[in-house]
């Protein structure tokens, strides 16, 4: 068993995540430069118009617009395959400071209160960027804040300073902080939240690439292992062959009866080791074959029932309208290690259910054992987890879930209030289906 054909390797994963959080970061910065761009206008026409204080309102408003067009030419690229990265964030908000220098100079120069707006992009720069780019963010400010000083031209505004919050320079200091700190709160903490997705799916795929590497350790035991096995079979097939037209054991019926058990087994061992061979590519018998959901069903459970030794066993197959599939031997061997486990649980009584839900194939098995750990039903899947005991147990539902991931399919468990437990496998049936159907 080796890991799914097509899986990316994850560093092309850990690409594409990145990707899908600097496209969220892009789209931040585009919500960004909205409000701004509505809180600029409203504060020059306020200052224009509102105080009377006269400012070159045609060049400003061109600032206005060529962010408008920016913002534009930003959604657009956000359509646009390509991966958004570190160069991309860092020239966005380079010409957002670069057209807020502007502003500023059109504006008041250094002594306009809303020059401490270079913060706010000093600080987006060390959340979104990498490092040396913060730094050339940091440094293109104090060069912008050190020109306005020297070539701004201060507004022709009253030295008011003594009137405290009735000082027009105190009250734009005031809504300066207010707003570099509400649009802090809210842009670094949704920035903050993008980052610890992709973080988390991440870890996520760093787990499941540790765990397709286990299986394919798994999978190649058990291939050498399989082929070791296949010589010493065929010799025990061979000699109980013999046995069962000796004389001796001929004569005596109990002896006849357990020779037929032993050679039942053996069939039953060899036909285990074909089938991992078969899911290693190494195919002793025949390939895949073309078979109905229903047949493929009915098949592999009357299979599992005459080589375990189940009590009571109900089966209910409400399938419904019947579908051409490709019989899949990893599949089968999942369910099986399903009705192992519960049959291991819950010896006297069984049960398997078979529904369909739309496209989806639904397969129930309940048992009346003990149920599963709460601690094993928050972890399912993971290997080494069971609540046998015994060392190199529970990598069956591991081998499983890792099946059914590979399909598009899921597993989920759950304890009955009644007692027992219940494991419910999903499956797309278009993982299975003929492609002609």
């Amino acid at each position: 068993m080796t890991a799914p054909a097509g899986t990316p390797p994850l560093a092309a994963i850990r690409r594409s995540s990145e990707d899908v959080a600097g496209r969220k970061n892009l789209q931040l910065l585009i919500q960004l430069r909205w409000i701004a761009m509505g809180g600029q206008l409203a504060t020059i026409l306020l200052v224009h118009f509102g105080f009377g204080i006269s400012l070159p309102l045609g060049q400003m408003l061109v600032v206005l617009f060529g962010l408008l067009l920016l913002n534009a030419v930003s959604l657009l690229r956000l359509k646009l395959p390509k991966s958004i990265g570190n160069t991309e964030l860092f020239l966005s908000l380079l010409i957002d400071v670069a057209t807020l220098t502007i502003l500023l100079y059109l504006s008041g120069g250094a002594t306009n209160p809303f020059v401490f707006l270079y913060l706010l992009q000093v600080i987006l720069g060390a959340v979104l960027l990498k490092v040396w780019s913060t730094w050339v963010i940091l440094i293109t400010t104090t060069l912008c804040f050190a020109w306005l000083a020297w070539s701004g031209k201060p507004l022709p505004l009253p030295l008011d300073h003594s009137k405290g919050l009735f000082s027009l320079y105190i009250e734009g200091m005031i809504i300066c902080f207010v707003l570099n700190g509400v649009l802090l709160v809210i842009f670094i903490n949704r920035i903050t939240r993008n980052r610890r997705q992709r973080d988390e799916h991440l870890a996520e795929l760093r787990q499941r690439a540790a765990e397709e590497e286990h299986i394919v350790r798994m999978g190649l035991l058990a291939s050498g292992a399989a082929h070791e096995l296949g010589t010493p079979l065929a010799t025990l097939s061979v000699i109980l062959g013999d046995w069962r037209h000796m004389e001796p054991f001929k004569s005596d019926p109990d002896m006849a009866q357990e020779i037929g058990e032993m050679q039942t087994q053996v069939l039953r061992c060899k036909s285990i080791v074909s089938g991992i061979l078969l899911s290693a590519g190494e195919a002793r018998g025949e390939s895949s074959e073309e078979t109905t959901a229903r047949e493929f069903l009915d098949d592999l459970v009357s299979e599992w029932r005459e080589t375990r030794p189940v009590k009571d066993f109900i089966y209910r197959n409400d399938f419904g309208q019947d579908l051409s599939i490709v019989s899949d031997s990893a599949l089968k061997q999942s369910i099986h290690n399903v009705l192992d486990n519960a049959l291991e649980a819950s010896p006297q009584w069984l049960r398997l259910d078979v529904h369909r839900d739309d496209d989806n194939l639904l397969i129930s098995v309940t048992d009346r054992g003990p149920g599963f750990p709460s601690a094993m039903l928050e972890s399912l899947g993971r290997p080494y987890q069971s609540s046998k005991g015994r060392p190199g147990s529970g990598l069956g539902l591991f081998l499983v879930m890792n099946v059914l991931r590979t399909l598009g399919g899921n597993l989920r468990a759950r304890n009955l209030v009644q007692g027992g437990a219940v494991v419910m496998l999903s499956l797309p049936l278009s993982a299975v289906t003929l492609e002609e159907e």
